[in-house]
């Protein structure tokens, strides 16, 4: 299959051919729920600890005799009913993250390509298209705006410091490199711009 190279103002564009391998599967979205679902349980820290009555400090004695005061009886003042008292079912550090082997995260990732193919929401550019004389926000505005994207994730092949410090005070735009692309990111911006040799080298990750 191919796709086409999308140019300024929608002059002069050509076409590249890719695998459809990569960029023409037909759209699994339970595996791609599956895979993104993995992907950010896989973020969360899980680092959240709380202390059981047997980890809080003090506590030690039995705070008064069994009977005759006329209080209820206790065998400690670390009871999770009394003030500074331990945590009955206490929180403990967990790993959330889910195993996901490397063929269905290939193929969700392929995809999601191919379904953003499908939509138009893929657009490919040269390298000298996106690059950047300098680190200058309004530069990279006026790049993206003759592409007619604006919410954009730009993948380039290798780190690019002007696009990226061009982009780190805009919300709505993220410079990646192909080799760090993730599904989650994939499907957070309305558009994914990509350089050519990204795209090769996708094919080669992917395929």
């Amino acid at each position: 299959m191919e796709l086409l190279v999308a140019a300024p103002g929608g002059s002069g564009q050509t076409k590249i051919a890719v695998s459809a391998n990569t960029f023409g599967r037909d759209f699994n979205e339970p595996l791609v729920h599956q895979v993104i679902t993995a992907y950010m349980a896989g973020g969360r820290a899980g680092t959240r600890a709380q202390k059981t009555r047997s980890e809080v400090s003090g506590g030690g004695c039995k705070p008064w005799r069994q009977k005759g005061t006329g209080r209820a009886r206790a065998g400690t003042i670390r009871s999770p009913l009394w003030r500074k008292g331990g945590v009955i079912f206490a929180a403990k550090p967990q790993d959330f993250s889910q195993k996901v082997n490397k063929k269905m995260y290939r193929g969700a990732m392929s995809s999601i390509l191919s379904e953003l193919v499908r939509l138009n929401r893929l657009v490919v550019v040269k390298e000298a298209e996106i690059a950047l004389s300098a680190p200058k926000t309004k530069e990279l505005l006026n790049k993206l705006g003759q592409f007619g994207v604006e919410h954009a994730l730009v993948v380039v092949n290798e780190w690019d410091t002007n696009l990226y410090l061009a982009a780190r005070n805009l919300n709505k735009v993220e410079i990646c490199e192909v080799s760090k692309l993730d599904p989650v990111s994939l499907v957070k911006y309305s558009n994914v711009v990509i350089t050519e040799s990204a795209v090769k080298k996708l094919e080669e990750v992917l395929g």
